[in-house]
């Protein structure tokens, strides 16, 4: 039921996108404000979370339990797990954004003969290295509509891209491994019990929706003729702010880019908001010195402090006449 609802939704809009594309009253709504509303939604919403984490206060450092600090000499520390130095710290932030490093130490467990078991768990880690590579290295390529002359880098990487040429027009191998990469990343949810218990529609709908949004690419690009250069002539007007529909767009377009807007909307106020939350993870991106360095808390109150010598002085007299010990002799 809660692949139905994801399936349903991105459905209508791609119902809505044909729609709005076929009918030539409503091309500038699809094409104009539609995208430019989703930007400033995603522009917005960014800023609008990442401001919210930021004035989240961090009094003290977060050590994460996988390494062991460094305290002692004859204590070994994990530089990695449990940086000391801003450097090992730089480390660790570039083992998990560009290697997803904690995902590659995903372990599953099992009941076996009454026991747990644990094993080691590459398959999502190596599905999900795969659906984000592919994402930008599309993302990237996609620029080349919007920027002329098209940068040298974007053509090399388009061409890299399409080395291994079948016909035309050339096949871009992330195309074939982002729709793989989606699809064992749903068939993980669907097949294995313990996470399909714990999925909900959230976690289906962005999977649904790239997947639409990379199936109606494929589509224009390979089985349905679309006007390559009236496309890029409204690409750059977007980009420039000079928008206009021109003719010969075809409503496939209409509705692959009304996916992409929904997914630019949404993108903010969903799980997906993880790639700019690893930058603000305390757990992430402070060095834990819990042991070396005493961090004082700054929005502390000033406390009064009563220290013993003064405690006892206050109240030598009946401590006296009861027999406690003091460290100070009164005179009578």
């Amino acid at each position: 039921m809660k692949l139905v609802s994801a399936l349903a939704a991105v459905a209508i809009l791609t119902a809505i996108g044909l729609a709005g594309g076929s009918s030539g009253g409503l091309q500038s709504l699809f094409g104009i404000w539609v995208p430019y509303a989703a930007v400033a939604v995603f522009i917005g919403g960014i800023v609008l979370q990442v401001v919210r984490w930021a004035k989240s206060p961090v009094p003290f450092r977060i050590p994460t339990t996988c390494g062991q600090q460094r305290a002692l000499p004859w204590i070994k520390n994990d530089s990695l797990e449990a940086p000391h130095t801003t450097g090992a710290v730089l480390g660790r932030m570039f083992l998990e954004v560009f290697c997803f490093r904690s995902l590659f130490r995903n372990t599953r467990m099992k009941i076996v003969g009454g026991n747990a078991a644990y094993g080691s768990s590459k398959w999502l880690w190596l599905g999900a290295l795969a659906f984000h590579y592919a994402f930008f290295v599309i993302l990237i390529r996609h620029l080349r509509f919007f920027l002329e002359p098209v940068p040298g880098l974007i053509s090399a990487m388009d061409k890299a891209d399409s080395f291994f040429q079948i016909g035309l027009p050339p096949v871009y191998q992330t195309d074939a491994v982002i729709l793989a990469a989606l699809a064992f990343l749903l068939l993980r949810r669907l097949l294995e019990p313990q996470v399909r218990y714990i999925s909900f529609a959230s976690d289906y709908f962005p999977l649904v929706l790239i997947g639409a949004i990379a199936t109606t690419g494929a589509l224009m690009r390979y089985f349905v003729r679309v006007d390559v250069t009236a496309i890029k002539q409204l690409a750059m007007g977007l980009a420039t702010f000079s928008p206009a529909v021109p003719q010969g767009v075809g409503a496939l377009f209409f509705a692959h880019l009304l996916l992409v807007c929904a997914l630019l909307a949404y993108f903010p106020f969903s799980k997906l908001l993880h790639a700019p939350g690893v930058f603000l993870s305390p757990t992430r991106n402070l060095a834990n010195t819990s042991r070396e360095v005493r961090h004082i808390n700054p929005w502390n109150p000033p406390v009064k402090v009563h220290t013993y010598e003064e405690w006892e002085e206050e109240f030598h007299v009946p401590m006296a006449k009861a027999g406690f010990p003091l460290e100070k002799e009164y005179k009578e």
